[in-house]
This record gives structure tokens, C-alpha cells and sequence, in this order.
């Protein structure tokens, strides 16, 4: 039987088709290309090499870091979310993760905060997602209320004004109201008055590596106040007069000061790498901790230091006339009143909240994360890496 013209062009065209998909399943990928920004002191990025675990002491997990072990090896800390009820599928997703890859060795206690009541739902899912003890809270009204100092009239002008120079979130009374909460509010409430370190956790984040010893300890025993994973430069349209009131206030209280050789001010004030940063700021370079991670010592916050600054800050009304976040705010207060060798980088613990990773090479210890890594969006996200100037002021430690 011989087959029809028609037939045999629509069996040669569906050969072709079929040979195309399968060489488009098969050949070899494209070549991953390379971030376009090359910065003069930092020719590659420390996450290509080969990572370690801190130095010792580290503690790893035994018996008595089982869920009822007593005694028990876990510290006074907690991992810490302040998370609505609404987004509770990312908050499962972000809890997978992080007792995949290291709280279900050593069972910390989550510690759940919401200006509305937890639904039973919520609560449900959520210890179930850990063998580790769940604590749910309502934050204080007091606590998350616009103050009273606050024009409302001034803070509807400022948000139109914000908005206009397209700052995210600028007529949103709610993240004004979160910013000021994580920035000098959580850390008094009574449910955290006798916890001293808590690790951040926030809906829909990644984590890709495991970590084999216990990061409360670590941070005990090597004397750390702060640990970060990412370090940007935030929007300066958000800030400018962030550091004008930091500066009256160092005016007020020199003796909060550490010294220069101590601290890490230059880290703040730098106008070299990004100088329309630095302008726009009125003399602050923008960088900061990426505080959606950030593993620390409430001590800090509760320090008189950290308490007048904040004070100082919150009765000046930028948290809302403005949009301070509160990763600048611990930032440059990290960066003025602490040691910078208190400051930790958790080079080794493999972390995404999207747009930004933070990637190490460490083998056969991650997965889901390509070493170096440090945006999978556009080339224009490179420059918002502020780890060389961290690198170049304070160091790796």
C-alpha cells in the first residue's frame, strides 16, 4: 500500500518535530552565565571555595538534644517568625526546610508572633511540621498601634510623596507597623522575656545545607552577638534621614560609640562603591544585614545602647513618615555599638529569600543551591551585593 502525498509529508514533518523536542531534551544546557559586576576587591566570590564549619568549640547533636531529653543540651533560644495566618503554606514550606536541614538534630522550640489570634488551623499544621515544642502569640496592641506621636495627616502626605519616588509598601500602614515592631518591639514581649537568642525565620524561604552543630551554642561560645547569611544596599528613598537622626543622636550619647578600630562605621558611611546611594541617604551607604535572616543575642537589642537608639529613632517618626526598616536600623546599630567581631557570617548555611541566595561550597552537605549563587534574577541585582564592602572594612569572620 503506498502512502498519500499528504500522509507521508505529515509523517516527515511529525519525524522532524520529534527528532527537535529530543535533541532540545538531551543536549548539553546552556552555559550558566557569570555575574557582569566584578568588584576591584573581591575578583571571585568566597562562596566558590570550599566552606567548613566554624572553628570549635561546636556542639552536634546527641540524645540530649532529643524533644523531651532532660536535661537537656539546647540554650535559653528560639526560632522566631512573625507570620499571619494567611501565609501559612509558605511558613510550612520555610519549616520543611529548616528542620530538614538542621532543628530536627537539636529540636529548638518555634515561636510563633501575629497581631491577630492564630487560627486552630494554623496551629495545627504548624507543630506538626516538627517535633519540637510550638508556642503561639498575640502581640500586645500597644506593641503594634501607631503611636500616638504620629500625624496622621503628615503620614498620608508622606506616603503619596514616597510613593511617587516608587517606594514599595509607602501607604501601607501594616509594613510600616511590622518595621518598627521587628526593629525595637519584639524583643519586649513577655512571652521572650527570659529567652536570650532566637534565629528569624519568615514564610516562603529556602534552605539548602546541612548544618551539623548547634548555631545557639556556637554563637554562646565564640562570644557572637549577631549572625547574617546576605548583605545589601537597601532603597535610599526609604531613608533619608535615618542617618541625620543617627548622628544627633551620637551627638547626645558619644559614649555609646565604639571606637573606630572596634566597630564598623565604615561599613556605613562608604561613598565609593555606591555614591548615589550615599547622597541620596545623607551620608549612609545603605548596607545592611538582610535581617529576614538573622540569628542574635537579645542582649544587644535590650542593651541601654540599642534602647535610647531605638527610642530616639521611634520618637523622630520615620518608621512611618518615612519607611525605616528595621534591617538598617539593627544594622547601623550593630555596626556603631558592637565589637565587629561579634559579627558572624553564616558563610556555611545555604539560604534563599528570593530574589537573593547565599550559596556555599559545601560538599556533599547541600543540595537545590549552585555554589556562588548569588541572584537567579537579573544582572542589575549583582550590584545590590554589599558583602565586598563588608569584606573590606571588617572581613570574613
Amino acid at each position: 500500500m503506498v502512502m498519500a502525498k499528504p500522509m507521508r509529508a505529515l509523517a516527515l514533518a511529525s519525524l522532524v518535530l520529534l527528532l527537535y523536542i529530543t535533541f532540545q531534551v538531551f543536549r548539553n544546557p546552556p552555559p550558566i552565565k557569570e555575574p557582569r559586576i566584578v568588584y576591584p576587591d573581591m575578583k571571585t566570590d568566597p562562596n566558590l571555595e570550599e566552606t567548613h564549619e566554624p572553628p570549635p568549640p561546636i556542639h552536634r547533636a546527641d540524645s540530649s538534644y532529643a524533644p523531651n531529653a532532660s536535661p537537656s543540651s539546647r540554650i535559653n533560644a528560639t526560632i522566631l517568625s512573625l507570620v499571619r495566618n494567611e501565609e501559612l503554606d509558605g511558613m510550612l514550606q520555610s519549616m520543611h526546610d529548616l528542620e530538614a536541614t538542621w532543628n530536627h538534630k537539636f529540636n529548638y522550640p518555634w515561636t510563633f508572633f501575629n497581631d491577630k489570634p492564630f487560627t486552630q488551623r494554623f496551629k495545627d499544621l504548624t507543630s506538626a511540621a516538627t517535633n519540637a515544642s510550638c508556642f503561639y502569640h498575640l502581640i500586645p496592641k500597644d506593641h503594634w498601634a501607631v503611636p500616638s506621636w504620629i500625624d496622621k495627616s503628615l503620614y498620608t502626605e508622606s506616603a503619596k510623596l514616597l510613593g511617587g519616588k516608587d517606594v514599595q509598601y509607602a501607604g501601607m500602614v501594616s509594613y510600616h507597623q511590622m518595621c518598627r515592631w521587628n526593629s525595637g518591639m519584639f524583643y519586649r514581649h513577655p512571652a521572650l522575656a527570659h529567652t536570650r537568642y532566637y534565629w528569624r525565620v519568615e514564610p516562603k524561604v529556602h534552605f539548602f545545607c546541612d548544618v551539623n552543630y548547634d548555631v545557639f551554642r556556637y554563637m554562646q561560645d565564640h562570644n557572637k552577638t549577631y549572625g547574617f547569611t546576605i548583605n545589601l544596599y537597601d532603597a535610599p528613598a526609604t531613608m533619608p534621614t535615618l542617618w541625620p537622626e543617627t548622628l544627633k543622636f551620637l551627638d547626645a550619647h558619644p559614649e555609646y560609640l565604639k571606637d573606630n578600630d572596634s566597630n564598623s562605621r565604615a561599613w556605613l558611611e562608604d561613598s565609593e562603591r555606591r555614591p548615589e546611594h550615599n547622597k541620596v541617604a545623607n551620608g549612609y551607604s545603605t548596607c545592611h544585614f538582610w535581617s529576614n535572616f538573622e540569628i542574635a543575642d537579645m542582649e544587644f537589642w535590650r542593651s541601654k545602647a540599642y534602647s535610647d537608639y531605638f527610642d530616639h529613632l521611634d520618637r523622630s517618626g520615620g518608621f512611618f513618615y518615612e519607611r525605616w526598616g528595621d534591617a538598617p536600623v539593627h544594622s547601623i546599630a550593630l555596626g556603631l555599638f558592637e565589637d565587629k567581631s561579634k559579627i558572624h557570617w553564616f558563610r556555611d548555611i545555604g539560604y534563599q529569600h528570593i530574589p537573593y541566595f547565599n550559596c556555599p561550597n559545601v560538599p556533599g552537605q547541600c543540595s537545590g543551591c549552585r555554589t556562588g549563587l548569588f541572584t537567579d534574577g537579573e544582572d542589575f541585582l549583582y550590584k545590590e551585593d554589599c558583602r565586598p564592602n563588608w569584606f573590606k572594612y571588617v572581613g570574613m569572620g
